[in-house]
This record gives C-alpha cells, structure tokens and sequence, in this order.
C-alpha cells in the first residue's frame, strides 16, 4: 500500500488492506509485493503531480517484472479515472474512494505508530467551498453512528493507544445528516467516557460550525486537547464571500476571541490561501494585519489551485502565480515572527510529551509532540534525558529552547 494525502487517506487506506486482508492477502512492503495499490489525492494541482509521480515510479517496477499489478484507488481516480486509464496503461485498475459505512465500526490494521490512531467520523464536507472539489469526489457529507464510533474507541482502547485523532471534511458538522444537528459535542462525551487514551484531538473543523457546547466539552473533559485545527481560510469579507464560507471578518474575530476567552490556554491551527480569484494587495494586507493582530499558534498556507468543476474555476481575477507566490512568502515570514514570539513564552514551562523516536546515534536524546502537537503537521519537542524513554509513553519535561516551529526540553 502506498498512501499519499492526509491523515483521511490513511484511514481509506487502513479500509482497503482490511478488504485485502479478509480475502487471505498479506501486506508486504513494495519491494516484495505482487500487487501495490496506491491510494491518492486531487485536492490541490501539487497533490495531483505527486500522485502520478508515484504512479508512473510503480511502472517503472512493473517493467523490470518487479510487481504484477498495479491498482490505483482514492481522489484521482475518482475524479479522472476514465481519462487515466487510457493513458496510464501500466495501471491494471482505478477503483475511486472507498465509500464510508456509517453504521459499521472499523477493525482496522494501523498505518500509523502504535501509540496513536486517527478516527474518521464523517466522510465529505458539510459545506462545498467554491475553491474545493472534495464533495464532487466524495458525494453527500456522511457521519457514522455513535455507536459504530464508541465501538471504535473501545478497539482501540484494547491496543494501548495513547492519542486519538477525530478526524473528517469537517468534524464541527458531524450528525447533521443522521441526527438533524451538530453533535459532535455528544460524541465527544461518548468518546471520553469510552478511551483510555490521554489525548483526544480534534482536526478539521469549520469555524461557521463552531457551537457553544462543542467549547464546553473541550473544556470540561480532561483527555481533550486545548488544541483545535479550524481553517479559516481567508479574512477578507469580499475573499471569504467569493469562497463560499459563511464567515465574515467580523465573525472571524467574535469567534477567535470567543474561543479564547472560553478555552485558556488552548492552541490554535488554522490554514490561509492566497492568490484567489479577486484577492488584492488591500484584500492580502488585511490578511497580514489580522495574523499579527489575532495571531494563531499553528499556521499553514497554501497558494490557491485553479480546479476544474469547482465554481471558483471561472471566477475573474486570476491571481498570477508570481504574485501568489510572494503573498504565499510575506505571510510565512509573517507567521513565522509570531510562531517563534509564542515560542518563547512556553521556555521554562513544564509539558508532558509523548515521545516518537529516539535519535539514531544521539544517546539519551528523543524528539515528540506535546498537546498543541498534532502528528505530522506540527513541530516536535527535542528531548534530552538522563535516564531511558521508551516510545509511546509519555514524559514530563522542562522546555529550555525555541525555534519557529520545534522546542527543545530536557526530562524531568
């Protein structure tokens, strides 16, 4: 299995070698298999590029009589399918997204490290953006019962997980479709009630589902992270408009401030585009003036994609690429001030870590992830200590350095 995308690629991809697994087939690593399916992404033209890379890299193997088949599943192939495979003629078969069950749990095999687990509890997104092709390619928003998500929890409860990552299009808007409401904020209860888990994180929230119960439960219940992922896109009222988000600037700030206010301490992740359709230098300013004026603790931008079938495809105002691309760069000069500044007020300051790996040919030196540290889009804590870690438990340090994006610590 070779996964490309995001954390809900891994989940898809933990589906299929389940359905592999169930008809007698074994998971191997490339070199030693017959067949390589590779699960892929179409969100974003970068995300398109590295999935036919992959691609035509596995038909380079099967020239050389190195593996049979070649199958490939998820966004691209759902998307242009049909047109790939009169060109790709290495592919033996596209077979698209795997359809999500909602009444079903997941015993799945781990694609990630056994200290933690992604759970994905909606499939599509609630909302159809104008910039995003992901409901075109996945069809209906869909949540899964409680009972198939609890189910889940209790699974993998029994092998020892430490962090669960809710993950989905967009978590904020789970059980619209199957209970007529947002209730993530119930689930959530359930899920707290039923882990052992220390850590419950929440990923891919939309800041226009945002409800007073879902901060209420964060801050009631101990095993949920102060940390919420909420993409806000854009500030601009004009930019956000143009986007489909059903935002405003001042909604933004209301809703930043109310977060804080009701949530102390927590960690903010957001993401920005630049360069879309109709954005301006005064557009792009503000965009710069709020991130120093409401700054967030984890950022990530992105340069906006031109996508065909998405209605912001044939907007006017196509933004250059060269401009985009020095948007793209004064904004994380931007971010990257404000993320060393936040930083530094954590040095001196006690976290626990959950520790990742132990440096190869570094003695007693390990790197992990606090609270406000979700895997593999955030930094990690640089760990020195006295005495032995072991991966996947946790370790309380002392921070004694800052970087823009990673801390260093010592154990205690």
């Amino acid at each position: 299995m070779v996964n490309l995308g995001c954390a809900r690629n891994t989940v898809d991809s933990q589906n299929i070698i389940a359905g592999f697994q169930r008809r007698g087939h074994t998971l191997v690593p490339v070199e030693k298999a017959d067949v390589v399916v590779v699960n892929t992404c179409a969100f974003i033209e970068d995300a398109k590029k590295e999935s036919i890379d992959a691609i035509l890299a596995l038909g380079e193997l099967k020239k050389k009589g190195r593996i049979k088949k070649i199958i490939v599943a998820g966004c691209l192939a759902q998307r242009y399918g049909n047109e790939l495979a009169g060109e790709l003629k290495e592919v033996d078969a596209f077979i698209g997204v795997p359809s999500l069950a909602p009444e079903t749990s997941q015993a799945l095999p781990s694609l990630t490290p056994a200290h933690y687990a992604y759970l994905k509890v909606c499939e599509s997104c609630y909302n159809a953006c104008s910039f995003c092709i992901i409901p075109k390619i996945k069809g209906r928003f869909a949540s899964r019962s409680m009972e198939a998500v609890v189910a889940d929890v209790k699974r993998l409860n029994g092998r020892g997980i430490r962090e669960i990552n809710i993950i989905g299009q967009d978590v904020s808007a789970y059980g619209m479709d199957l209970y007529g409401h947002k209730a993530l904020a119930g689930l959530l209860r359930k899920v707290a009630a039923a882990t052992e888990a220390r850590w419950v994180r929440l990923l891919y929230t939309h800041p226009a589902h945002m409800t007073d119960d879902l901060l209420d439960v964060i801050a009631a219940e101990p095993r949920i992270c102060r940390y919420l992922d909420m993409p806000l896109q854009h500030v601009s009222d004009s930019i956000l408009r143009l986007m489909g988000r059903n935002m405003t600037h001042a909604s933004t700030v209301a809703l930043v401030k109310k977060i804080r206010a009701r949530l102390p301490g927590v960690f903010l992740r957001t993401t920005y585009i630049v360069g879309f359709p109709g954005e301006t230098e005064a557009d792009f300013e503000r965009l710069l003036r709020f991130i120093k004026a409401q700054p967030f603790e984890r950022v990530g931008v992105f340069m906006y994609s031109r996508e065909e079938g998405t209605r912001a495809y044939d907007l006017p105002g196509q933004v250059p690429r060269a401009v985009a691309s020095r948007r793209y760069k004064a904004l994380m000069r931007a971010q990257q001030k404000v993320a060393a500044g936040i930083h530094e007020r954590l040095v001196g300051r006690e976290l626990d870590v959950l520790i990742e790996e132990r440096v190869a040919g570094e003695p007693m030196c390990y790197t992990g992830r606090s609270e406000f540290d979700a895997p593999d889009v955030d930094g990690v804590v640089h760990v020195r200590s006295a005495k032995v870690l072991r991966v996947g438990e946790f370790a309380r340090v002392r921070v004694t350095g800052a970087m823009e994006y990673d801390l260093e610590a010592e154990a205690l």
